[in-house]
């Protein structure tokens, strides 16, 4: 089955409670394993869940470049038909499942749930708070900005309307100073790793509706192939433990970015068990 999203494959879907989006395009990307491990983590869930999948854009090589700004000018267009692809599913009421490769490609998804679900809270699972400017580093990296970009802190091209105020960070340990000044002044929360780590998310979140982003560098290394390593990250059982909580609320969607396909020494991934941990989401 296929059709045409503008100049993006497509497959159409029978309506249902829930609905699966592979994006394919750039995103920043420095290697082809996060394209590669999002198409895995992709046909793991088509499978396990028995859903038809809409794939957006198709794998590029990664640019030469790694400025922000010409990575960002290369992917509009494919982050462009990503965000409309997540407004057609939540049109039509699915609790959305969104598989890519990496961060930056929520620059694209995140101002579409401020629009449709402003008043839902961004649980936003990752070791870093992706709340930097294009002024605040020395070297600025796409994937670093998402949250200020969907804030309208500093302009994308794709949109903006998120409230820094509906989003909770988890597990974020390894820190900017302007996203450190963030926190500190009120405008970003941060869960913290450390004891009770569920029943604190859940008084963080209250009974919001929820919208989730996983970037799997907020696990510990050495469970999924990960770019970035950053040590006193979750296990399996403490991210199970929070979907658990989140679970109990409505759970508009769910974003998994920056699973990696094969590990450094180039053995073959496999994301049955990252997916297992994170199923209360999806059930």
């Amino acid at each position: 089955m296929g059709g045409a999203f503008g100049a993006k494959w497509l497959v159409s879907r029978p309506m249902n409670s829930r609905s699966l989006i592979v994006y394919r395009g750039r995103a920043g990307d420095r290697n082809p394993r996060g394209t590669s491990g999002a198409q895995m983590l992709g046909a793991l869930l088509a499978r396990r869940y028995g859903l038809d999948t809409t794939f957006v854009s198709t794998p590029h090589a990664p640019l030469i470049t790694t400025a922000w700004n010409e990575q960002l000018a290369a992917a509009r267009g494919d982050l462009h038909a990503f965000a409309d692809a997540l407004r057609e599913s939540l049109s039509q009421g699915h609790r959305t499942i969104l598989a890519m490769g990496r961060c930056a490609a929520g620059l694209a998804t995140i101002p579409v749930i401020a629009q449709r679900h402003p008043d839902a809270c961004v649980v936003w699972f990752d070791a870093h708070g992706d709340s930097n400017l294009p002024s605040s580093n020395a070297v600025p990296y796409l994937g670093g900005m998402v949250l200020t970009g969907a804030a309208g802190h500093w302009d994308s091209g794709l949109g903006a309307g998120l409230q820094l105020s509906n989003v909770v960070l988890v597990g974020a340990r390894d820190l900017d100073p302007h996203e450190k000044e963030l926190i500190a002044g009120g405008q970003l929360k941060i869960v913290e790793m450390g004891p009770n780590l569920p029943a604190r998310l859940a008084a963080a979140v209250g009974m919001r509706d929820v919208y989730v982003h996983l970037d799997c560098d907020v696990l510990e290394p050495g469970i999924v192939p990960i770019e970035y390593q950053v040590s006193g990250g979750l296990t399996l059982e403490d991210l199970r433990a929070c979907a658990m909580v989140l679970a109990k609320r409505k759970v508009v969607g769910v974003e998994i970015a920056e699973f990696e396909s094969e590990w450094l020494d180039g053995r073959p991934a496999s994301p049955d068990r990252l997916v297992d941990a994170i199923s209360p989401l999806l059930d």
